[in-house]
């Protein structure tokens, strides 16, 4: 088993066929058993991200439509949806302020960062934060978390 927490550019990867979607498949492979965490807004960026593509036509309405409806099941029962508390927005804050990030990706920075400590402090391994945000991918490392870029594992 293997903890991996997913940005919004990786885990659309799960609905969306592009460059790097079969490594973030198999992350879902029953037999690895792997523990997935997000962070709640990923599924408003998703949402957004789905949208956009239905109405520019490079995915159908009634695609889209399915693609949501499989988000909301998913996050019932194969993610560990972290929920965004103060202390994860004042730690937002600092990250962006620090690596000059944009608003969401300090979030799921700041989220993945606390969702790592949590996991050491109980005596399981260090997360694996997943992004195809080459930018955010910088700030990660500097965090010191293991990172993969899906991006990195062309199909």
């Amino acid at each position: 088993m293997a903890l991996y927490f997913l940005d919004s550019s990786a885990l659309v990867k799960r609905y969306i066929s592009e460059t790097g979607s079969a490594w973030v498949l198999e992350l879902f492979t029953d037999a690895l058993n792997n523990e997935i965490f997000i962070a709640a807004i990923a599924k408003v960026e998703i949402v957004a991200a789905i949208t956009r593509r239905s109405r520019t036509g490079s995915i159908s309405v009634t695609d889209a439509a399915a693609i949501v409806h499989q988000l909301r099941k998913d996050s019932l029962k194969d993610y560990q949806v972290i929920e965004i508390t103060e202390s994860i927005i004042n730690s937002g804050m600092v990250l962006a302020e620090t690596y000059g990030l944009r608003g969401y990706d300090a979030i799921q920075l700041a989220v993945g960062c606390a969702v790592n400590t949590l996991c050491l402090a109980s005596g399981l391994p260090s997360i694996t934060f997943v992004s195809a945000d080459n930018e955010l991918n910088v700030a990660v490392i500097s965090e010191e978390l293991l990172m993969e870029n899906p991006n990195n594992y062309p199909s």
